[in-house]
């Protein structure tokens, strides 16, 4: 028996029981890295109900559908994705299909259950080309395929509408999963030197910091504190404030391991991109401006090195 479960309430995908109360989070891709925090975030402010990505195909348009309706969300919450940069180059379709066709029908369903819909994307939309960062009203030229998969899901979850609000971040991570951090740990205690690329520059944002500020806003909206849908839906940047490069962030990364974990510092070599070559191509420029997100709701995310500290009291 599949069960989908997480809060107040389990949902049994066999039976079709269902006990979960009148206010309800969905949570879809509870057990990635933000998923997880979303939960943590959200506690407290309804029922949540989460499914794994392996649990719901999003690219299964019935699947959405059937699942969504007996869940009569208040909220959906979409962590799930396909975030293999370089692999996508090779899985184009795949990624499109994650990231493009299920939020599409995740939007939908949430659509008419009229419930907010939360969808993250990435600054791997733009090209990288401009000096200063990046505004929502900038053109977006993604330079790889999983960039454009993402786009590809910005413009599909606008063209459903509704009361959604899609949140391009970059540089995520957190004290658990898959991410640069517990990368650069683990190769930190593998290797004595590393070569680490210098020339790309953007915001580390932890999951932490994400899903707090979009608890903060989808609190907000359900209070009634920035009005009716029309003034609030939309597309905004959510990242961590500051900005570094890959190297600069493994050197504060080292840094806070030696000083609270002990742990060796590696001797760090700084690169150019192009003695790193990827099968994808990354944006020299991710960095992204916040103040639409400031402007409209008020909210500001912390430092990239303060987010860092608090990263470092959990793997504490």
């Amino acid at each position: 028996m599949t069960q989908i479960s997480n809060g107040a309430g389990t949902l049994n995908r066999q039976d079709n029981s269902i006990s979960i109360p009148p206010q309800r989070i969905f949570i879809v891709g509870n057990s990635g890295q933000l998923g997880r925090e979303l939960e943590r975030s959200f506690a407290g402010l309804g029922s949540i109900v989460g499914v794994r990505r392996d649990a719901l195909d999003v690219t299964d348009p019935e699947a959405v559908r059937e699942l969504v309706g007996r869940v009569e969300p208040t909220v959906v919450l979409n962590a799930a994705a396909y975030t293999a940069v370089d692999r996508a180059e090779s899985e184009i379709d795949i990624a499109r299909l994650i990231n493009a066709a299920g939020p599409q029908y995740l939007a939908e369903q949430a659509r008419k259950c009229n419930a907010i819909f939360v969808h993250y994307s990435t600054d791997y939309v733009f090209d990288g080309s401009k000096s200063s960062a990046w505004t929502e009203d900038d053109r977006p030229n993604p330079l790889n395929a999983y960039g454009a998969s993402k786009l590809a899901g910005e413009r599909a979850v606008e063209s459903v509408g509704g009361k959604f609000l899609t949140f391009r971040t970059s540089w995520v991570y957190g004290h658990d999963g898959n991410n640069f951090l517990l990368t650069m740990l683990r190769l930190g205690r593998e290797r004595d030197c590393l070569s680490i690329v210098d020339d790309q520059i953007g915001a580390p944002t932890t999951s932490i910091e994400l899903a707090n500020a979009t608890r903060t806003i989808v609190e907000g909206i359900l209070q009634g504190r920035y009005g009716t849908e029309d003034k609030w839906a939309g597309l905004y940047h959510m990242t961590c404030s500051g900005s570094t490069s890959w190297f600069g962030f493994a050197q504060a990364i080292f840094e806070r391991a030696a000083a609270r974990m002990g742990a060796k510092i590696p001797q760090l070599t700084p690169i150019p991109t192009a003695s790193y070559p990827t099968p994808a191509k990354r944006p020299r420029n991710s960095v992204l401006s916040n103040a639409k997100l400031a402007s409209r709701f008020g909210v500001s995310l912390a430092s990239w090195e303060s987010a860092l500290d608090a990263v470092f009291d959990q793997l504490a």
